[in-house]
C-alpha cells in the first residue's frame, strides 16, 4: 500500500520514531543467530513494540496541539463543537481580560495542560481528544479510508479497526507494566517474534496515515 505521507513536522517526527522501532526489530533479527545467554532477543522486539505505540501516542498529542492552535487563531463559528464550548479556568480568563495573553494562546495552553499527561492509547480516549479538532467519526472514516486504499479488497469496519488498535496497545501495556509475563507466572514471558512486531508497526503506521487523512 503506497500512500503519500503528510508533510507536517508532527508526522515527520512520527515517521522518525517509527523507523527507530523498525531498526530495533532489525537489530534483534541480526543477533538472533547468536543465541546469547546474556540477553533475550525478544527484548529487542518488546522494546520496538513499546516504541511504536509511544510514537503514535506522541503523534496524536502533537497533532491535537497543532490543530487546536490553528483553529483557535481562526476564531471561526464553524470550529468543532467541543472546541467552541471548551471551558477555560478563571485564571486563563483573567489573563485574556488583562491582555497578558490572547484567547487563542489561552485555549492552546489549557488544552496542552489538560492532555499532556493523558495516554492516547485507547480509541475512546483518542476520539475524545480529537473531537476538539474535527467533527468526523475518525475511526469509521479511517476504516473506510483503509478500504479505499486497498481498492475494496478489505472490509475494515470501525469496530474492527478499534479492536486491532486495542490489541496492539494492550500488548504494549503487558510489556511495559507486567514485564510481558504470562498471566499467573513470575518468570515465564510471552513469546514474541520480529514478524509480529513488524505487523504491529505496519498497523500503527496505517492507522496514523488514515486518521491524518480524516483530520486533513
Amino acid at each position: 500500500m503506497a500512500v503519500g505521507h503528510p508533510q507536517t513536522r508532527e508526522f515527520q517526527a512520527f515517521k522518525t520514531n517509527i523507523e527507530y522501532a523498525r531498526k530495533m526489530v532489525l537489530a534483534g533479527q541480526s543477533l538472533a543467530a547468536f543465541q546469547s545467554p546474556v540477553f533475550d532477543i525478544g527484548d529487542f522486539y518488546r522494546a520496538a513494540w513499546v516504541q511504536a505505540v509511544s510514537a503514535v501516542d506522541h503523534w496524536f498529542h502533537e497533532v491535537l496541539y497543532r490543530r487546536v492552535a490553528e483553529l483557535a487563531v481562526q476564531d471561526s463559528p464553524g470550529m468543532p463543537y467541543q472546541l467552541n464550548n471548551f471551558e477555560l479556568p478563571l485564571k486563563k480568563v483573567e489573563e485574556v481580560r488583562r491582555g497578558t495573553t490572547t484567547l487563542a494562546d489561552a485555549v492552546s495552553d489549557h488544552v496542552r495542560a489538560k492532555w499532556s499527561n493523558a495516554a492516547l492509547q485507547n480509541p475512546r480516549k483518542i476520539s475524545e481528544a480529537l473531537k476538539l479538532v474535527t467533527e468526523e467519526n475518525i475511526w469509521a472514516k479511517a476504516a473506510a479510508q483503509i478500504n479505499e486504499w486497498h481498492h475494496g479488497r478489505t472490509a475494515m469496519t470501525e469496530q474492527a479497526l478499534k479492536k486491532q488498535y486495542m490489541a496492539i496497545t494492550e500488548r504494549r501495556n503487558k510489556i511495559a507494566h507486567d514485564a510481558d509475563l504470562v498471566d499467573g507466572s513470575l518468570d515465564q514471558r510471552r513469546g514474541i517474534t520480529g514478524a509480529e512486531v513488524n505487523d504491529a508497526i505496519d498497523w500503527i503506521e496505517r492507522i496514523a496515515l488514515a486518521i491524518a487523512k480524516v483530520i486533513g
